[in-house]
């Protein structure tokens, strides 16, 4: 069967436009994949229609994609695309179009729950070494847990590569320390990954780059989006624009795609409180790089208090997972009943410091390396944090 490379898959919202990332698709899934589409972006953001693929001769595939928008979505229509191939020439009608919005969308992702209608996932941060600092060990021990759980998905809180995230898609580091260390079968799953403050410091752009798809089928690393299990939804945040520092230092981060930076975090903060209002689903999760809460040596961190605190309080959200902080710790405060989740033990971990005001608030600190685990049922979600031999270090539920 042939295949062809579709740029319809995975709308992505940048400076305010639409632009089409690229996924390939098998014929014969086409017209699903277009529906599963329409389905993510029924609020009308956009609207995709598509024709039944069919063989000619030779075994050539002649496609026709037909892209409709409603005319009350929209600010200015120019043109409509549709391309037919077939053996000896490409007949090409260009009609495509461009596409302003007043508001955007995080980009979204399914995730189908298990048979139960339970849903299980690992969470990692601060991980890329190349094997070191016992990233390796940790690794080992993820697949142990992730097999006997049968995990549906990894979740990676950031700083993915270490120190100065990737030099480009063509980087070493990205098989040195991710294809080659999360080797085991229970870690043969979809990861979704955010940026960390190292990772801005190389080349965010060859992180983002779906070229990296192809070398690792499991990688998946975008700024914000939204992962849809039903039951759950995780809502991803790019936190590291936020910090105020990052931008008067004088190490170089790439701001690509982020500057002007004040308009980035306004569409940011208004994304994330759309997506958040119209969730429906039981448990709400946000996921960034930076803690809001932390007794770690980095600590709270002050601007997602002031910003990305209240949106997420006032849409009742569950639990807030960071990485950052290289421990394992939970934190429930008396003034928002979020919990608040540490795990960025992925590899190089600090210990001895810890510091938070009042013990009580504080339930679970530890300065080491590991992972969590949760797993998630219409009636709870159970927390589970593993250290480096395996070992159970702290469990709760909510």
């Amino acid at each position: 069967m042939n295949t062809f490379e579709s740029r319809s898959h995975g709308l992505y919202r940048k400076h305010g436009r639409i632009i089409f990332r690229t996924l390939i698709i098998h014929p014969t899934s086409f017209h699903r994949c277009c529906v599963s589409l329409y389905q993510r972006h029924k609020k009308g953001v956009a609207c995709l229609k598509a024709l039944r693929v069919t063989e000619e001769t030779h075994s050539i595939p002649t496609f026709f994609l037909l892209l409709l928008l409603p005319p009350h979505f929209t600010r200015k229509r120019t043109r409509a695309m549709a391309v037919v191939w077939n053996k000896h020439l490409v007949l090409g009608l260009v009609l495509g179009f461009c596409l302003v919005f007043s508001l955007g969308e995080l980009e979204r992702f399914v995730e189908s729950p298990k048979a139960d209608g339970s849903l299980a996932f690992l969470v990692v941060g601060d991980w890329g070494r190349r094997g070191n600092y016992n990233q390796t060990e940790v690794a080992r021990q993820m697949g142990i847990i992730g097999e006997k759980l049968d995990i549906n998905f990894v979740v990676s809180t950031g700083d993915n590569f270490y120190e100065d995230g990737l030099t480009g898609v063509d980087d070493p580091a990205f098989k040195e320390s991710f294809v080659n260390i999360y080797t085991h079968s229970g870690l043969q799953k979809q990861w979704y990954n955010v940026l960390g403050n190292h990772d801005y410091r190389g080349n965010v752009e060859a992180q983002l780059n779906p070229i990296l798809k192809k070398v690792d089928s499991r990688w998946l690393c975008l700024r914000s989006f939204v992962v849809n299990a039903e039951i759950v939804e995780l809502f991803f945040v790019d936190t590291t624009p936020f910090v105020d520092e990052y931008f008067t230092k004088p190490k170089a981060y790439d701001w690509s795609g982020v500057l002007p930076r004040k308009p980035y975090l306004s569409n940011l903060l208004k994304d994330v409180d759309l997506a958040l209002k119209e969730s429906r689903a039981k448990w709400k999760i946000v996921i960034g790089h930076h803690p809001i809460k932390s007794a770690g040596e980095h600590g709270s961190t002050a601007e997602l208090i002031a910003q990305l605190l209240p949106i997420i309080q006032a849409n009742n959200v569950d639990l807030y997972i960071n990485g950052h902080d290289h421990c394992l710790q939970r934190i429930n405060t008396s003034d928002s009943p979020i919990q608040f989740l540490t795990s960025g033990g992925g590899s190089k971990a600090w210990s001895g410091y810890v510091s938070w005001p009042n013990p009580e608030e504080l339930k679970f600190y530890y300065d080491g390396q590991g992972f969590m685990t949760l797993q998630v049922t219409e009636a709870h979600i159970d927390v589970v944090f593993y250290d480096i031999e395996g070992h159970v270090r702290h469990q709760w539920n909510v």
